[in-house]
C-alpha cells in the first residue's frame, strides 16, 4: 500500500512538472533568443498567410466589455480574395483624407497585386498563433530596458519611422512586421513584412509605384520614390478593418485610428498573447517619440486626427480585462 502511495505521488509530481514546462514554453519565453536567422525567418512567415482567431468570446456574457468591441469576423487584410471594398466602407474611407479617385479603387488594387503578390490564403481560425510584441514609439521607452523582453516574442510589430539602432537596450533589435503609410515609410531589412496601413487610395498607388516605376513622389507631402523591402512579404490592412476599429473600438473619437492602435488591434486578432510597449506619455507626462528631443511634447495630441487619450484608455482597459500585457 505504501509503495502504491509513493508511486502515485511520483506520477502526480511528474504531471505537474510537465504542465509547468508546457506553460513556460507557451506563455513565458516561447522562443529563445538563440534561434538562428533561418528559424526566425520560418516563424516570421507565419502571419504572411493567415491570421489567428482565438475564440476570445465563446462565453459572451451579458455586458462583456471586450466582446462588445471585438468582432471575430473582421477581415484584417486586403487580399485577392477580400479585395472588394463594401460601398459603405469605401465612402467612409474616401472621406478620411478627401480622396477623389474612388472610381479607380478596383483598378488600383488589381495593379497593386500584380506588383506585390500578396497572400491569397483565407483568414482562418487557428489556435496557438504565438506571442506578439506591439512596440509603440512613446518616449516612455527610453531607459525602460525592455529590449530583451520585446525580442523574446514570436512576432515584433513596429510602427512608422521607429528606429532600433542606438536604442537596442530599450526597444530591442528584432522586427517581423513594420506598419507604415507613405508619409512614414522607411526601408526595411530582408525578411520583414511591410504592413501598409492605407488611409486613402493614393497610398495603394504609392506602394505599387515604390516597388516599380517610382512615379509617385508626392502625396500631401514628399514621400519616398522607391522603397527597399521584400515585395513578396507585403501585407495590406483592409480599409474595412480600419472602419471596424473606428466604429467598434475608438467610437469615432478622432478622425480615424492611429497606426499604433491599428497594429495593436491587428495583434489581438492574430496572436494568442499580446504585449504592448511604448504607448502613452512618458513619466513626466510628455507625449513624444523615444528617439527625439522633447521639442514638441504634445504634438501628437494636438493634431486633431487621433484621440491619443482615448486610445490610451482603451489599451489600459484591455490590460485590465487581461487581453493584453501593458508594459509601462
Amino acid at each position: 500500500m505504501l509503495f502504491k502511495k509513493k508511486l502515485w505521488v511520483i506520477l502526480m509530481l511528474c504531471l505537474a512538472a510537465f504542465l509547468w514546462k508546457m506553460y513556460m514554453c507557451l506563455y513565458m519565453d516561447p522562443w529563445p533568443l538563440s534561434k538562428s536567422s533561418e528559424q526566425w525567418s520560418s516563424i516570421d512567415s507565419f502571419l504572411e498567410q493567415r491570421t489567428c482567431n482565438c475564440n476570445r468570446c465563446i462565453n459572451h456574457a451579458h455586458q462583456d466589455w471586450f466582446c462588445d468591441h471585438y468582432d471575430a469576423s473582421a477581415n484584417c487584410l486586403l487580399t485577392r480574395e477580400t479585395q472588394e471594398i463594401p460601398q459603405e466602407v469605401l465612402l467612409w474611407w474616401l472621406k478620411l483624407q478627401r480622396s477623389q479617385d474612388g472610381n479607380q479603387v478596383e483598378k488600383i488594387i488589381k495593379h497593386l497585386f500584380e506588383i506585390c503578390p500578396s497572400s491569397t490564403a483565407k483568414i482562418q481560425d487557428i489556435a496557438q498563433c504565438g506571442t506578439c510584441a506591439v512596440v509603440g514609439n512613446s518616449g516612455r521607452l527610453r531607459g525602460s530596458k525592455f529590449g530583451e523582453k520585446i525580442d523574446s516574442h514570436h512576432f515584433v510589430l513596429r510602427i512608422n519611422t521607429a528606429p532600433t539602432a542606438g536604442f537596442e537596450e530599450d526597444v530591442g533589435t528584432r522586427t517581423t512586421h513594420h506598419f507604415m503609410y507613405p508619409e512614414s515609410a522607411i526601408n526595411l531589412h530582408s525578411g520583414v513584412h511591410l504592413v501598409l496601413v492605407p488611409f486613402k487610395p493614393l497610398d495603394l498607388k504609392w506602394l505599387a509605384s515604390a516597388f516599380s516605376s517610382g512615379e509617385i513622389q508626392h502625396t500631401y507631402r514628399r514621400v519616398k520614390q522607391f522603397i527597399e523591402a521584400d515585395k513578396n512579404k507585403v501585407l495590406i490592412i483592409n480599409p474595412a478593418f480600419l472602419k471596424y476599429i473606428q466604429d467598434k473600438w475608438t467610437k469615432h473619437h478622432g478622425r480615424y485610428p492611429s497606426t499604433g492602435f491599428t497594429a495593436l488591434i491587428f495583434a489581438i486578432h492574430t496572436c494568442t498573447q499580446v504585449s504592448a510597449f511604448g504607448f502613452g506619455a512618458d513619466n513626466d507626462g510628455n507625449w513624444h517619440h523615444y528617439w527625439e528631443k522633447n521639442h514638441y511634447a504634445g504634438a501628437f495630441r494636438k493634431t486633431g486626427v487621433h484621440d491619443a487619450n482615448f486610445e490610451l484608455g482603451l489599451i489600459e482597459r484591455l490590460a485590465a480585462e487581461g487581453k493584453v500585457l501593458f508594459y509601462k
